[in-house]
């Protein structure tokens, strides 16, 4: 299958979009049935009754892909043990969207998805080093993700613009893929905003952090190891402000993983809205691919360099921006 040619990559787009769009209002449906909703309180960022577990759509075009690429691959294995993964990241989501589970079980699900996923990275030929940092990155981003998706757009947006980033930086079928994450996101996106009207839940966040640790260990496998921060800079809003703000609380002594406000969008939602803060977070996600993109090819130890300021200028920000607003909080739980 030629998955590089721009009509494939279309269709591929065009047919996420669709099985993501069917699978959220199927989604939506089911939520209002079973009365799984997300209630308001003061540990989240919404303020009315909102059903959840949209992202259902999303996992069922991501999976469609997965199957077609295992299907007319000679390693089918490996992409059926990322497919393996996924599954197992929606699954406790899923669950734990119906029965709210306690972080250690949710966790042993994780490391096993992420090691299906640096098991197949390894079978399509990447090192040792890229196939732990793609166990790695499946741990953290399932949860950053997680961690992110407390506001009206915001954790599918980014895939959405992470995905199509990370597509330009990658080939073949890996590239298709990034395509179909961004399909799905936008396929999902009308039910979200500008008032959400169903909600990713466990199920769709987790995937949607799942599938951008596949794109970004295809990434690390693709290139050499001194080149790898380059492609973090895609995901660099989430990762900064989910990273920094665990650190935050947990040297404050809090219980890190339970449900909170004290992220730095929604810290800035309180004062201006989910649509304005989700529009500032798709701009500094466009700035950090554009400037992903640039770097690409350059010499290894200035684009190295210029990464890392990035990112040291991304984490002063944040702590700019997180301390002169926590007075927007006050008030409110931690």
């Amino acid at each position: 299958m030629p998955w590089s040619d721009p009509a494939v990559l279309s269709a591929a787009g065009v047919i996420a979009a669709g099985l993501s769009a069917i699978g959220t209002h199927a989604a939506m449906a089911y939520a209002h049935r079973k009365r799984l909703y997300d209630h308001p309180g003061e540990r989240r960022s919404h303020v009315q009754l909102t059903p959840r577990g949209g992202g259902v759509g999303i996992v069922g075009a991501c999976l469609a892909m997965l199957v077609a690429v295992a299907a007319t691959t000679a390693q089918p294995l490996a992409w059926g043990l990322i497919a393996a993964g996924l599954l197992l990241v929606a699954g406790i989501g899923w669950w734990d969207d119906h029965r709210p589970l306690q972080v250690w079980p949710r966790l042993a699900v994780h490391g096993i998805a992420a090691g299906l996923l640096a098991t197949a990275v390894w079978l399509l030929g990447a090192s040792l080093s890229a196939s732990i940092a793609g166990f790695v990155l499946a741990l953290g981003l399932v949860n950053a993700w997680n961690f992110m998706d407390g506001i009206d757009g915001l954790a599918a947006s980014q895939a959405l613009l992470c995905g199509l980033g990370l597509a330009c930086a990658l080939s073949g079928a890996w590239s298709a893929l990034g395509v179909v994450i961004a399909g799905a996101c936008l396929g999902f996106l009308p039910y979200n905003l500008p008032r959400a009207k169903v909600f990713l839940g466990d199920v769709g966040s987790g995937a949607l952090g799942y599938m951008m640790a596949v794109l970004l260990a295809a990434s690390f496998a693709e290139h050499p190891v001194t080149t790898w921060p380059i492609f973090l800079l895609a995901p660099m809003a989430m990762l900064l402000d989910a990273g920094l703000t665990l650190c935050w609380r947990m040297q404050k002594g809090e219980r890190w993983w339970q449900p909170h406000v004290q992220h730095l969008f929604q810290r800035c939602s309180r004062r201006h809205g989910h649509a304005k803060v989700s529009v500032a977070y798709a701009l500094w996600t466009l700035g950090a691919i554009g400037l992903m993109l640039l770097l690409q090819g350059q010499a290894a130890v200035p684009a190295l360099a210029t990464s890392v300021v990035a990112f040291a200028a991304g984490g002063l920000i944040w702590y700019r921006l997180h301390g002169t607003s926590e007075s927007a909080t006050e008030g409110f739980g931690t």
